[in-house]
């Protein structure tokens, strides 16, 4: 229960504030000696942090069904690239997906991504006109943080940004985009539970503890993206650089030396 208590927490901050929850996750497992993630966790974990984007932009996406259809297939086209990457990496280079050492080095590339956000100058775009091309380019940022350490969030709000967008927009089309990205992610996760279910093999956690475990996620999640927002709109995002930078530099030493 322990555990999964602080796996939740830091699920539901580092899925929304710019400093990877894939990273945050494959460095704690790795200090608490995890040989292997549990895939039932896992899907229990995202379910919370999705139903956080729900809550939090819940008028945002009612309105794809009306005043902003155009954005659907915006949000398609922007899914492409994590689905091709995703599938990719995940029938063959799985493992490298849970390497404390690229988790920490790449923490360092995304403590250098939220510099170059914070010196961009304002931007006026909105994500209802953005393009198709634009769209799928956002969706590029996104699938590079497929890698753990690459902040999804920090990614892909510096895309938008570089695309035009301003602030309120770039974060609310990154969370529209993470709503596709999250649920294909836990349909394949859910299939590893099928499959681990279909042969007999024991679940890790009892029912209490994954309740508990995605309510946490849940609520830590609302607070971590209202938080986000608030400081995506006073230009500070950058400041997040300054703990991924410092922590994937601790996280790179420490995992040389265990090499």
């Amino acid at each position: 229960m322990f555990e999964t208590l602080i796996l939740a927490v830091v699920q539901g901050i580092a899925e929304f504030l710019p400093i990877s929850s894939s990273g945050h996750l494959v460095i704690l497992g790795a200090l608490m000696g995890q040989t292997s993630e549990s895939p039932t966790l896992e899907v229990i974990l995202h379910a919370g942090t999705l139903g956080s984007i729900l809550v939090v932009y819940w008028r945002r996406i009612l309105n794809l069904l009306s005043s902003d259809r155009r954005v659907i297939p915006l949000l398609i086209i922007g899914t492409l690239p994590a689905v091709v990457v995703g599938l990719t990496i995940k029938t063959s280079f799985e493992h490298i997906l849970k390497n404390p050492l690229l988790a920490g080095s790449c923490l360092i590339v995304t403590g250098i991504m939220l510099i170059v956000l914070g010196k961009l100058k304002p931007r006026e775009g909105n994500y209802q006109g953005m393009s198709y091309v634009g769209a799928f380019l956002v969706g590029c940022f996104q699938a590079f943080a497929i890698l753990p350490g690459i902040s999804r969030s920090g990614s892909t709000i510096l895309g938008g940004r570089m695309l035009g967008l301003k602030n309120d927009d770039s974060v609310t089309f990154s969370f529209l985009l993470a709503i596709p990205a999250i649920c294909g992610a836990t349909l394949l996760t859910l299939k590893d539970v099928y499959e681990q279910y279909s042969a007999g093999l024991p679940m890790e956690y009892d029912i209490a503890t994954l309740v508990i475990g995605a309510a946490v996620s849940f609520g830590v999640g609302i607070v971590a993206l209202n938080w986000l927002i608030k400081w995506s709109a006073s230009n500070r995002l950058h400041w997040f650089a300054w703990w991924c930078i410092p922590a994937g530099i601790a996280v790179v030493g420490y995992a040389s030396l265990q090499m």
